[in-house]
């Protein structure tokens, strides 16, 4: 996992449009459970889907928010600055919450 977001972050740096599929899947992947463990998944698709007009700003929040979701998530935050402000890679971690939320077993 660690590889995959450090590749990420040489993508960013290198100014290289977008992350590649594969990596932006690995990244929502790990938001996406970082938030389940955390029994967040219901308000986290909350907030996506009400901030929809504001994402635009998003990534520019980010910036703001950068040593809280640094505390939370860990590590360089090139990448996931990347897929939040890509609104592909929004629409994709909202599924993904989705789908996790959907799943049988055992709530965080």
């Amino acid at each position: 996992m660690k590889g995959g977001l450090n590749e990420a972050g040489r993508a960013f740096m290198t100014g290289s449009r977008g992350l590649e599929p594969e990596l932006r899947e690995e990244v929502v992947e790990f938001v996406a459970r970082e938030i389940q463990v955390r029994g967040l998944t219901g308000s986290a698709v909350m907030f996506l889907e009400a901030s929809r007009p504001y994402r635009p700003l998003g990534s520019q929040a980010m910036l703001f928010f950068d040593p809280v979701l640094r505390d939370l998530f860990g590590g360089d935050m090139a990448e996931l600055q990347r897929v939040l402000a890509d609104e592909a890679g929004i629409e994709r971690l909202i599924e993904r919450l989705e789908e996790i939320d959907e799943e049988p077993g055992f709530d965080a």
